[in-house]
């Protein structure tokens, strides 16, 4: 299945988990890991490479030079989707 197939699948379960469950803590916490998954699922979407940067080397800790590499990842990702949301605006 294509990865916007598995986005557009989880949109759909994350609407039905929102239409069935009753606003509040309950809510937020049983939709909590489709909203998660959703979120991922677009994002590496829009910025393949960054994603799966930031997915590789956030996994863990490490050494310096991983942690230095993970939040250089997480920089380029940030301006990954700040460039789609710039070209959003009218």
């Amino acid at each position: 299945m294509s990865s916007e197939g598995t986005c557009s699948r989880l949109q759909r379960a994350l609407e039905e988990c929102h239409r069935r469950i009753p606003q509040g803590p309950g809510r937020d916490s049983a939709c909590r890991h489709l909203n998660r998954a959703l979120a991922n699922c677009l994002v590496s979407i829009a910025c393949p490479h960054e994603f799966e940067a930031v997915r590789t080397l956030c996994s863990s800790a490490g050494t310096a030079l991983k942690r230095h590499q993970c939040q250089q990842a997480q920089l380029s990702l940030s301006l990954c989707l700040s460039s789609f949301q710039q070209s959003e605006t009218p």
